[in-house]
Formats: C-alpha cells, sequence, structure tokens
C-alpha cells in the first residue's frame, strides 16, 4: 500500500481503529519531505544553527524549505521566558514572541516566518483540549499517543501545505531523554511511518566530550545519547559531532559501530569563526548530497540555482575575512553576563560590520551601578554604543547616564526599544528642562511622564495591558538621517515589542529644543523613530521597534549600518585628535 493510500485508511479514529492522523486540506501525502534534527548529550549544541544551515544548503539547491521548532515548556509562547534562561525573544512580523533559534532561521534562510513555524507544547496541549471540548474526537477518552501526537503532526503537515515546502525541517527542542519532548520524538516516529519509505531524515546532533585533563576525545556520552534515541525507535541516518576541535575518525568510527550509521555519514559539526560559514563547511563535508540521497529529492535539484547562491553567500562570508579594521560598540544592558540574551543585536553588527569593512567588537558594559563619574572611564573606549531593549528599573539610570555622555561627547548612539524610551527622558530632563522627567514604568507618579501608556492608545491599539507586538509600518519624514538611511523611501516596515509610548503632549516642546522625531505610525500620534540632526550629532538615532530582528547577512539593517559607519568615522576623528603632532626637523626630512 503507497503512502496516500495508506494515509487515507487510518486519517480518522473510531473505536474500530487506533489510528489517528488527521490531515489538513490541500496535504499530499509523499509530496513533503521531513528533517529531523534531535539532539543528545546536551541541551545548547546549536541545533537551531545546524538546522538552518543544512536548510540553506538545501534552499540553494532550488528546494522550498520550512523550518519548523518544537518546544517542550507549557508556556504559550516565549513572552514571558527569562533571557536569563531562555536568551532573547524573537518576534516574528506576524508578533509571534518565539525561541532564537527562529532568529537563526530567519537570517539564514532569508524569511520572513510566522507562528505556523513555532509551537510549544502549551499550544499543542490547547488544541487538543479544545478539540476535546468540541467532542471531536467522537467519545474516545484523548490520549497521548495517538492524539497528542496527532496533534504534533497535524501542526507539521500544516505548515507544509501552507509554505508549499519541498522539505520541512523540525527541531525538537531539548535533549533526548527529556519528559516534555518524548511525545514529539514519537509524533516523528509515526510520521515516518505514515508516509513511508525515503519521506524522512533523522539527524543525530551529539557532543563529543574532550576533557583538558585526558587531552583526547571521548564518546562514550555520545554513544549512550544515540542508544537512547535508538531506544524509543528513532534510527538515525546522520550523525553530526559538535566538538571544539575537528572529530577525530577514531571517534566517528566508534559511533558509527553503535549506532548502525555508515562512517560517511558521521560528521565532525566542530567549532568555527562565524556560523555563517557553516553552511559551505556541510557541503564540504557532503551532508547535503546525503540528505539528497536519503530522501531521493536528486530530481528537484537546481545546480545552476546553487552555484549563483553559494556565489552570493560566500561573498559575505568574504567580506567577513577581508575585514581589515576594528571598531568597538558598547552594548549596556542588565543582561551582559548572558549574550543570548542580545543574539539578534550581536549578528547585526556582525552583518554591518561587514557592509562596512570591519571587525565589531563588543564591550559589554553592566548600567546597574553606572554612575556620572564612572561613565567617561566606561565608554573611553569605544566608538559607539547601544542601549537596548529591556523592561524594568534596575539600570535605567546607569543607562540615562550614557546617552547623556553620547549626546554631549558626539559619541555614535543607537537606542533600540527601552532605549529610544530612555533618549527621550534624558532629552527631556538635561535639554528641555523638564526635571523629574520619566516614564511611569519606572516612576508611575513622576511630574513629568514623558513616557507613558495612554489611554487612547488602549482604545486605538485595542491591546489593553498587553504588548504592541510583530510587524508594522512606519512613515519617514523626508529630509532627515531616517530618510537617509532608509535611501528616501516614504515608510519602512520595523518590528514592535512594547508596551510605552512618547506622550504626544511633549512631542512639540521636545522637537522645539533639538530632537526630531523622524518616524511615526502612519493613522496615530504614535512616535517610533528620533534622531538629533546631523549638523549637531553625527550619529544619535533611536527606535521605538527592534531593528535588529529584521537584519539578514546579505541585507544588513541601514540602523546598524550606520551605527558602524558612524563608529568608524569617530575613531578616524579621535585618532587623529590625539595624534602627536609631528616635529618641524620630521616634516622638513
Amino acid at each position: 500500500m503507497d503512502a496516500e493510500k495508506m494515509l487515507s485508511a487510518i486519517s480518522g479514529v473510531s473505536e474500530e481503529t487506533e489510528f489517528y492522523a488527521p490531515m489538513p486540506a490541500g496535504y499530499k501525502p509523499g509530496r513533503t519531505k521531513f528533517v529531523f534534527v534531535f539532539g543528545t548529550v546536551m541541551s545548547g549544541l546549536g541545533k537551531g544553527i545546524f538546522s538552518s544551515s543544512l536548510a540553506k544548503c538545501l534552499q540553494d539547491k532550488g528546494l522550498t524549505v520550512a523550518p519548523i521548532k518544537l518546544e517542550g515548556y507549557l508556556n504559550i509562547d516565549s513572552g514571558t521566558l527569562n533571557p536569563y534562561r531562555h536568551g532573547e525573544v524573537f518576534v516574528l512580523d506576524d508578533g509571534m514572541e518565539c525561541d532564537m533559534d527562529l532568529g537563526t532561521y530567519e537570517r539564514m534562510l532569508d524569511q520572513d516566518l510566522s507562528r505556523l513555524n513555532f509551537t510549544t507544547s502549551g499550544q499543542i496541549f490547547t488544541r487538543v483540549l479544545e478539540k476535546e471540548r468540541r467532542g471531536s474526537y467522537l467519545g474516545r477518552d484523548v490520549q497521548m499517543i495517538p492524539h497528542v501526537t496527532g496533534e504534533v503532526k497535524s501542526r507539521l503537515r500544516e505548515l507544509a501545505v501552507a509554505s508549499h515546502a519541498d522539505v520541512v525541517f523540525v527541531e525538537i527542542g531539548g535533549t533526548v531523554g527529556d519528559v516534555e519532548n518524548a511525545y514529539y520524538i514519537e509524533a516523528a516516529r509515526e510520521i515516518a511511518f505514515e508516509e513511508g519509505p525515503n519521506s524522512c531524515c533523522f539527524v543525530a546532533l551529539t557532543y563529543i566530550l574532550e576533557p583538558p585533563t585526558l587531552g583526547e576525545q571521548k564518546s562514550k556520552a555520545a554513544q549512550l545519547g544515540i542508544r537512547g534515541l535508538l531506544a524509543v525507535g528513532i534510527q538515525p541516518h546522520i550523525i553530526a559531532c559538535r566538538a571544539r576541535k575537528p572529530a577525530t575518525r577514531k571517534v566517528r568510527e566508534k559511533l558509527a559501530l553503535y549506532s548502525n550509521v555508515p562512517i560517511d555519514r558521521v560528521f565532525s559539526m566542530h567549532d568555527r569563526e562565524s556560523v555563517y560559514v557553516i553552511p559551505e563547511m556541510l557541503r564540504g563535508a557532503g551532508l547535503d548530497l546525503a540528505v539528497i540521497d536519503i530522501l531521493h529529492l536528486g530530481e528537484r535539484v537546481d545546480p545552476d540555482a546553487e552555484a549563483r547562491a553559494r556565489q552570493e553567500w560566500n561573498g559575505y562570508s568574504e567580506k567577513l575575512k577581508a575585514a581589515s579594521g576594528e571598531v568597538t560598540i558598547g552594548i549596556t544592558g542588565k543582561y551582559t553576563s548572558l549574550r543570548d540574551s542580545y543574539a539578534s543585536i550581536i549578528q547585526a553588527l556582525e552583518h554591518a560590520g561587514a557592509a562596512n569593512g570591519v571587525r565589531v567588537r563588543i564591550d559589554w558594559i553592566d548600567t546597574s551601578d553606572l554612575t556620572a563619574e564612572t561613565v567617561g572611564e566606561s565608554l573611553a573606549h569605544v566608538q559607539g554604543i547601544i542601549v537596548p531593549g529591556g523592561f524594568g528599573v534596575r539600570g535605567t539610570e546607569g543607562k540615562i547616564t550614557c546617552i547623556q555622555y553620547a549626546r554631549e561627547h558626539g559619541l555614535p548612539y543607537l537606542g533600540i526599544c527601552y532605549g529610544f524610551q530612555m533618549a527621550v527622558i534624558e532629552f527631556a530632563r538635561n535639554v528641555c528642562g523638564l526635571e523629574g522627567a520619566n516614564s511611569t514604568e519606572i516612576d508611575p507618579d513622576c511630574p513629568h511622564p514623558v513616557i507613558d501608556i495612554l489611554p487612547e492608545q488602549k482604545q486605538i491599539e485595542g491591546l489593553g495591558g498587553n504588548m504592541r507586538l510583530g510587524g508594522r509600518d512606519v512613515l519617514i519624514r523626508p529630509n532627515t538621517m531616517a530618510a537617509s538611511l532608509f535611501n528616501k523611501a516614504p515608510e519602512t516596515r520595523l518590528r514592535f515589542r512594547h508596551r510605552y509610548e512618547v506622550d504626544p503632549k511633549y512631542i512639540d516642546a521636545i522637537e522645539q529644543h533639538g530632537m526630531i522625531f523622524s518616524g511615526k505610525a502612519p493613522d496615530y500620534p504614535i512616535m517610533q523613530i528620533l534622531e538629533i540632526a546631523s549638523d549637531k550629532h553625527p550619529y544619535f538615532v533611536g527606535t521605538q521597534a527592534h531593528p535588529e530582528l529584521s537584519s539578514r547577512p546579505l541585507r544588513p539593517h541601514p540602523m546598524f549600518v550606520g551605527l558602524v559607519r558612524a563608529a568608524v568615522t569617530y575613531q578616524g576623528a579621535t585618532a587623529a585628535a590625539t595624534a602627536p603632532r609631528a616635529s618641524a626637523k620630521t616634516v622638513s626630512s
């Protein structure tokens, strides 16, 4: 029986059958293939980087790919997760708050993803319980198998239909053996059974230990992790070995022997200088061809498209390698001890650095204890600063102090979300003379709430106390720095994640003192980009949005490109001003 007939036979559920394989409208069994990526040994190995890089390789061959991240936690989305525990919250254009791996997929594949590309156990269980209340299970007792696993399969097939994908890449969060992802792994086994041979490729991403005291790589932990995968019915087709240095052949042979995977499909995924060279690394190891062979996709490959895509992508990699100079950008915040809290900003700076022909070094500046007396020393070695997004009171006065220093000393500045709001507060206090100006988030009883949640905005947006989330159009004021950054386009699209706004009753007073609101919402008095005129400051820009979320290697975001370009100029001017003057004798000689 072929896959389509089998799926037709088992797509329903009743007292007479245990099969349950819901089919969304328009789904064609066998048309879409699936690549499942599992993690073993430990989390944090870079499943998202690996999966997106492999997807990039297949995309370059002319195939349509669609990624999805399956998260085990019970939250509906990632909006309330602590950055210390889970890294940054990445916001999609449709407003979905999701895992930072979705940012990796968007940057690597240059795709704008949607809520179809991310799910959690909270979402899966909610859908199952809603169906149960509607009587959708025909009186059956609702169980993990087949109903919860069936919902997972349904989500994967819905994505296949919506994206018209040749290949859906499924990243299963966590590690094999975790209770919360066990039913995801079971759903992967079931979908391979239902779709038939050559429909699924299972990839195990594992970790090769190298204890410093031993001085050699050890594979036992990796063996046990893969054994755990075999124990739940998943036979890997490919094993990718994460390691600090290239995995030795001895280690690869051991893993091949204990996992029934041919040695030529056990690959070394060792550390590299940039995530953007990994696709070429996979191609060099033949991993892309292995997947094409396993899934029988050879007829869909376009060699000419691959040649063009590789040339364009490698051009970016060459820019990274050829960068001749270096600038230092300070990131001021309260999560500076965990770099994943600012993953998209780090990537956006790398993109902007390549566009400007320089490497960007990041100086992490904790603002919790920063004062007017110490700020000069803290910022002495940077050529620009970013005040990123954030919530809460801690560290805000230190951020404001940094902004004042940048404004008064001509230090290039980019304020993102909270950094936009802090720039307004600093300017209102120190330029407009509005003593005690603040945000009602920080001080609900401040005398000048220049940043506030506006009653009329609540009514307009219909959000109540919730955040403004996702992509929004922004009108750009002509003849401003923003207009120059966006090539004089009348509007652009940015992504947002915030609750508070500039109070409109203060806008005139602020602009009269020299701050320009150069971007606003199309229909409402919501300020979204600010700047100080270029004849008064080389680069002082803020946005209520998160431009880092839409920066791409081949399309770096203009606000970051502008910051790095201004930092290069600032560095040159500072060097010229501090260079000792040559003596007359030296000049004459």
